[in-house]
């Protein structure tokens, strides 16, 4: 099987449902940030430290779950034979806020704003956090022209929930202390 295709040529993609669009169609945006994200996953992994490894298989199954939902985004609205992938079924998001609670138990109560950082690992997962934000509005701006799967726009939401509440504990588990906005007012009580 050839890896290229030559439809990019022309500056087209097809999608599942055998639609051909341009690169630069909403669709393809949205499902292409989901790819980034799953690659700045990877790319946290990669960095995990001795203390933070043990979020390795956690962001595993973030990566599995991205590809889900990229692969949802790329089908065609015209395709009616193959059934999302993505589902509230799988219980994804409700898994990633079984997640978030646990982790936000570890961790100390914050009042204020935070500025992105600390350890490498806490600073990897904020940059996954900012990058699920920017998805999510990709997601967001196709759903206002066109019907998407609606548990992938649910999960992407909560998704950035969780990188921030993982960034936090990773400076707990690297004894790196937080450090608040300084022209925070008390925010969170």
């Amino acid at each position: 099987m050839k890896i290229y295709t030559r439809t990019g040529d022309q500056g087209k993609t097809r999608i599942i449902g055998h639609d051909v669009l341009y690169k630069s169609d909403k669709r393809v945006q949205s499902y292409g940030m989901v790819d980034e994200l799953n690659s700045f996953v990877g790319l946290t992994i990669a960095d995990l430290s001795d203390k933070t490894k043990v979020f390795a298989e956690e962001l595993l199954e973030v990566q599995q779950l991205l590809f889900d939902c990229g692969s949802d985004l790329a089908k065609s609205p015209n395709q009616t034979k193959r059934k999302f992938v993505f589902t509230a079924d799988n219980k994804a998001t409700e898994w990633l806020e079984n997640r978030i609670d646990f982790y936000t138990e570890k961790l100390p109560k914050v009042q204020k704003f935070i500025l992105p950082g600390g350890c490498k690992t806490a600073a990897d997962l904020h940059v996954d956090r900012t990058v699920t934000r920017r998805t999510e509005r990709s997601i967001v701006d196709l759903m206002q022209d066109e019907p998407i799967n609606q548990e992938v726009l649910k999960f992407i939401n909560r998704l950035s929930d969780y990188f921030f509440t993982l960034s936090r504990y990773a400076n707990v588990l690297e004894e790196v202390e937080e450090v608040s906005y300084r022209n925070s007012r008390i925010i969170f009580r």
